[in-house]
């Protein structure tokens, strides 16, 4: 049987999108999958909720765009509109057809008919502690949850979508991310996003491999 690159789509944003999308292209996976589509936020539009987001904290111009342009290094046209669209819908069917997709920092909810396509599933990378899953800092504003509670570590999660609010089938986790004691929400997403990077990498490339007469 021919084998071939698991096409994964990325949805994300800030710095966790940015390394998962460096990631998926030039890491370990680099050889497995193909990024065949890349969704992130524009903070300025209404439907990305940025009030109750990372985007309500100080940020570069820069920041807002980086996964933006690092889609465009690459020769990826990033998409920034709705994702809950018959535009998207046309797209992500009929264009990526991703057999995989993944999540991080991502400004809209995903419906059930993008989560029920890819067939090796559609995850999403959240940060919490190691608790019990679902964990108590669900939501779209975590580190912030993790900051008032005086928390001075993070985990995140490797969790598959369902249509609750990060509430998906449990992964895998990190080990513990020291949080230094002065730390901003937006520190806490530089601090974490290369170890969920790795995290996701690290359990992409076990679906990929459970997967491996389909894709080499």
């Amino acid at each position: 049987m021919s084998r071939r690159k698991c096409r994964v789509a990325l949805f994300g944003s800030f710095y966790r999108g940015f390394y998962l999308l460096d990631e998926l292209l030039h890491g370990s996976l680099s050889d497995k999958v193909s990024v065949v589509g890349v969704a992130t936020d524009d903070p300025d539009a209404p439907f990305v909720s940025a009030g109750s987001r990372v985007w309500q904290y100080p940020h570069t111009p820069y920041e807002k765009r980086m996964v933006e342009e690092l889609a465009h290094e690459h020769g990826l046209e990033p998409y920034l509109g709705k994702v809950n669209s018959p535009a998207f819908y046309e797209l992500f069917e009929g264009s990526w057809k991703p057999d995989l997709c993944v999540m991080g920092t991502f400004g809209q909810r995903i419906g059930k008919r993008l989560i029920d396509a890819p067939a090796l599933g559609f995850y999403n990378l959240h940060p919490c502690i190691d608790d019990a899953w679902p964990s108590k800092y669900i939501g779209g504003n975590p580190f912030e949850a993790l900051m008032q509670d005086g928390q001075r570590y993070s985990c995140v999660v490797f969790h598959g979508i369902d249509e609750g609010f990060d509430t998906g089938p449990f992964v895998a986790r990190t080990d513990r991310i020291a949080l230094p004691s002065q730390t901003t929400v937006t520190d806490m997403h530089k601090i974490s996003s290369f170890a969920a990077a790795q995290l996701a990498s690290q359990e992409i490339g076990k679906i990929v491999f459970s997967n491996r007469r389909a894709y080499g």
